[in-house]
């Protein structure tokens, strides 16, 4: 096997769900191969370089194996390799997003059946 369909490449190594969900990504626009937009029909070779945007995420990938089966997380893992610039700006993002959460922890209590009443109140208004 030389070539596969970019789909089906990308339901085997486990970006997405199921392959209708990969089809209608790539289909989108958010999968680019060798830095063009492709159609979910496009075959992919060993050596592509994949960005797969998903989400507020973009990760570069380079194809080390093909494959049309999905199979378990450690067999998809070696169907790629990510790039060490992707790495790097993954984790730059996921730690400036994780900085600018506030800080929050668990309620000091409950809330008692007046204040129960009030959120419910609260949340048929919206």
């Amino acid at each position: 096997m030389e070539q596969v369909r970019i789909d089906k490449w990308l339901w085997a190594a486990r970006f997405f769900k199921t392959r209708s969900l990969a089809a209608k990504e790539v289909g989108a626009g958010h999968v680019a191969v060798n830095g063009a937009k492709v159609k979910p029909a496009r075959m992919v070779r060993v050596g592509d370089l994949l960005t797969i945007r998903q989400g507020f995420l973009e990760t570069s990938i380079r194809i080390q194996l093909l494959s049309e089966q999905r199979g378990p997380a450690v067999v998809a893992r070696t169907l790629y390799e990510e790039t060490e610039e992707s790495l790097a700006r993954r984790e730059h993002i996921l730690a400036e997003r994780k900085a600018m959460r506030p800080p929050t922890g668990p309620p000091e209590r409950r809330p008692d059946k007046h204040e129960r009443r009030k959120i419910r109140q609260f949340l048929k208004k919206e």
